[in-house]
């Protein structure tokens, strides 16, 4: 995989550092970076499948009112 070079403040990386409880610089901000992809992956999934559903509902015959 290709490596990306990037300059960050070291008090962030300092802080990402802890809350991770990683001792690496990087392999702190690779895990937080994994994480927020991840997180983003799950969230698409939940909203496919409520969409999923909604379309569903939305095909369904409707029973004639009255």
């Amino acid at each position: 995989m290709a490596k990306v070079n990037i300059s960050l403040d070291a008090e962030l990386v300092v802080e990402v550092m802890v809350l991770a409880g990683i001792g690496s610089p990087q392999d702190a901000i690779e895990a937080i970076v994994r994480d927020y992809i991840a997180r983003g992956h799950r969230t698409e999934a939940r909203t496919e499948l409520k969409d999923q559903r909604l379309r569903e509902l939305d095909v369904k015959p409707q029973e004639p009112q009255g």
